[in-house]
């Protein structure tokens, strides 16, 4: 994932001022084409799948209310994670970033609107549409980039801890409307610093904490105790915990998707220095990667299955990227950048191969083959036990035998 600007085929350098510039103009365009018909049709989606969330969550949990037999279980269990999954995706996240605002319904708007999920509105606002959507695959910049718990980058030096990182993503995607409310706490880095008296951080806390006992006694507590009568108590509380981890790991694996995956560019801090709309919207384009599917898909990933169309616009309604998705994909061809799609399983499957190939030394992965395994085992073993300046040596090794291995490749693919 070596930042754009240190690639020796840089994707964009083929672009001139010129016609970087014009490509800001002609998405602004398909954007206006948007804003400029955008009405009852919108609305009337939007209200629908509202009405669809709740009618679907309040039968689930009625359903739970019998869950001790079985068929009730699995049945309430799969509607209250789809309900989740609906509340959090096509309709939160989107109504959180004023998709809907020019409705002017002050019951579907993002300066009223709470969701089912452990951060508050306001602090998940400020992290994802101010910072995350400004400074997108931006290095050091936008910490969604491996939310500040993973290596993302072949340039951070590699070490040791880095090889837990697969653990922690699975750990950090089971649990993952918590980690995305210490996120956005910036609680790692009030711990560095030792800032846990700061007033504000001390007051963003409080709400964090009351959004989660709030939560938690929704579907740990209230709920349950409901369920009493039918001797059905233990098997809501399963029900409940179960489909908040569907929600994670679902939520999880969609965002992974949207930045993550093999194909997507990052960026150097200093890149965005003087940057004009023109740049911004060639950063969006190039750093976001989309999911292939059904429109059933789409709707469950809250359009994010659209990710470099919702990351050009952010602000427009999700269920309108589907319809512009093929022009945006026509201005990558014409300008001849690459659009990053990929079916969810192979995209899915490239995300994590980047997360597991940079939890190791660069280029240990690209080094590795059947043959050779027990020999880069030992290198592993000496890069963990050993100086900084040892492993700096071995490194050079397994970046020489990684050239040689795709030198070799080429050749082959000549042939």
């Amino acid at each position: 994932m070596t930042v754009i600007q240190k690639k020796a085929d840089n994707p964009i350098a083929h672009l001139s001022r010129e016609d970087i510039e014009q490509i800001g103009v002609e998405l602004d365009a398909i954007r206006q084409e948007v804003v400029d018909s955008r009405g009852a049709k919108d609305a009337a989606y939007i209200r629908r799948v509202i009405k669809t969330q709740r009618s679907v969550e309040l039968g689930s949990r009625a359903v739970l209310l019998f869950s001790a037999f079985p068929p009730a279980w699995v049945l309430g269990t799969a509607g209250l994670s789809l309900s989740k999954i609906l509340d959090n995706m096509e309709i939160g996240h989107n109504i959180l970033h004023g998709q809907w605002d020019w409705m002017r319904d002050p019951k579907i708007h993002s300066t009223t609107w709470d969701w089912d999920h452990a951060t508050p509105a306001e602090q998940w606002k400020r992290s994802h549409n101010e910072l995350h959507h400004t400074y997108t695959n931006v290095i050091g910049k936008d910490n969604d980039l491996g939310y500040g718990i993973m290596r993302v980058d072949e340039d951070q030096p590699w070490v040791p801890r880095y090889l837990i990182q697969p653990v922690w993503n699975f750990i950090n995607a089971c649990v993952f409307e918590y980690g995305i409310a210490a996120y956005d706490l910036e609680l790692g880095v009030v711990l560095r610093k030792k800032d846990t008296k700061n007033p504000v951080f001390r007051a963003n806390l409080k709400k964090v904490l009351g959004k989660i006992r709030k939560q938690a006694t929704k579907d740990y507590v209230v709920h349950p105790l409901l369920s009493i009568p039918t001797g059905s108590f233990v098997s809501t509380l399963l029900a409940n915990a179960t489909a908040n981890v569907v929600r994670n790991l679902w939520a999880h694996s969609v965002i992974m998707c949207g930045h993550f995956p093999e194909g997507v560019e990052t960026f150097e801090k200093r890149s965005i220095d003087g940057e004009t709309k023109g740049d911004w919207y060639v950063r969006q384009m190039l750093g976001s990667a989309n999911i292939s599917g059904s429109k059933l898909m789409h709707i469950m990933t809250g359009n994010l299955s659209h990710q470099v169309e919702h990351h050009l616009f952010p602000d427009l309604p999700s269920n309108r990227y589907g319809e512009i998705a093929p022009k945006v994909q026509a201005l990558f061809e014409k300008y001849g950048l690459n659009y990053c799609a990929r079916p969810l399983v192979p995209q899915v499957y490239s995300a994590w191969h980047r997360v597991v190939r940079l939890s190791l030394p660069n280029d240990w992965l690209d080094s590795t083959t059947r043959e050779n395994l027990p020999e880069q085992l030992v290198k592993l073993y000496k890069m963990v036990t050993g100086t900084p300046r040892e492993r700096r040596a071995i490194q050079v090794s397994l970046t020489r035998a990684a050239r040689a291995r795709r030198a070799r490749s080429d050749e082959v693919l000549a042939a």
